[in-house]
């Protein structure tokens, strides 16, 4: 356990929304937090937090066995990153990487700060900007001697039972990847919900729906939640049908397709994705060109058709 007069602390690279909400809760909870980042939250020096200038004053903030948590992007930043503060720091330190890295790089990452006699875990975290500065969800991989180090400030950041070490070196995010792959599973389940009931033909409350869904149903959920609260603050027909994404779940997929896995709720959810940028839409011509072609299918909408959409089965479902 990091104590500095009886009172934990936290090393924190990276001041955006999820670090900059972790320093918040972490000064909250009274934990000493010294932060260096380019980047700084507004007002988080008058919440408490110590900002250091460059990397040596940064480590000599600290003392050993430091407690580094980074809240970076995943990629070269962190190896950047690593590569400048790594000089200052000691034998027995402790860095978490608390982004959404691929767990082969972290893996590789381990073996490298090893070497040094530095402890390097993989954090994978979650719970959102709200989770960061309320109450987060840890997973982490790693050397189980780092873990015992930094598992007091840790818990102190998590919601209660939020904190588990996954084992091995890469493990934590590996689960994390696997958690937002069924966090998109789920996304494009509830998306599909919400065309279901706008186009059922009944004139339905959709917010008050998934406030009820909210309470005691079987599919209740944060996810659930957001959706009645984004429903309740924002007119659906503003929103952009585009939908961006850090490209994580693209290596679960293909690390699946490589193990000859069976994820199709997940790969397709990355596959409408990829409709929402536009991609699907030269798809779409192209099988209207090639109906067209064969069937001189009208291009565009045409009213006569649509209605023997409507009428040509007599047995209806």
């Amino acid at each position: 356990m990091v104590l500095v007069n009886n009172r934990l602390q936290l090393g924190l690279i990276g001041l955006g929304k999820m670090g900059g909400g972790l320093a918040e809760q972490a000064i909250d909870k009274g934990i000493k937090v010294v932060a260096h980042s380019k980047h700084r939250h507004p007002d988080i020096e008058v919440e408490g937090v110590h900002v250091a200038d460059d990397d040596a004053s940064f480590a000599g903030m600290l003392k050993t066995p430091r407690v580094i948590y980074l809240s970076l992007p995943a990629g070269p930043t962190i190896d950047s990153v690593l590569g400048e503060l790594t000089p200052h720091l000691s034998k027995g330190d402790v860095v978490m990487d608390g982004g959404n890295s691929y767990y082969l790089d972290s893996i590789q990452r381990e073996k490298e700060m090893a070497g040094k006699g530095i402890y390097f875990l993989d954090c994978g975290t979650s719970g959102g900007v709200i989770g960061a500065r309320t109450g987060a969800c840890f997973m982490v991989g790693g050397p189980r001697k780092g873990f015992d180090i930094v598992e007091p400030v840790l818990k102190d950041l998590a919601v209660m039972g939020g904190v588990l070490y996954t084992g091995e070196p890469g493990t934590g995010h590996f689960v994390k990847l696997v958690h937002n792959g069924i966090e998109f599973g789920m996304n494009q389940s509830i998306g599909e919900g919400v065309e279901l009931l706008r186009h059922s033909g009944f004139n339905l409350d959709i917010e008050k729906i998934f406030e009820n869904w909210s309470h005691g149903s079987v599919i209740r959920s944060w996810l659930i939640e957001l959706m009645a609260q984004g429903l309740k603050e924002q007119d659906l027909d503003g929103i952009p049908a585009y939908v961006e994404d850090t490209g994580e779940v693209n290596w679960l997929v293909q690390d699946a397709i490589d193990r000859e896995l069976y994820i199709p709720v997940i790969s397709l959810s990355i596959m409408e994705l990829f409709a929402s940028r536009g991609s699907g839409l030269d798809t779409r011509k192209a099988i209207a060109m090639l109906r067209h072609g064969y069937g001189r299918h009208p291009f565009g909408k045409d009213v006569k058709i649509a209605k023997e959409r409507e009428t040509s089965r007599i047995t209806k479902i």
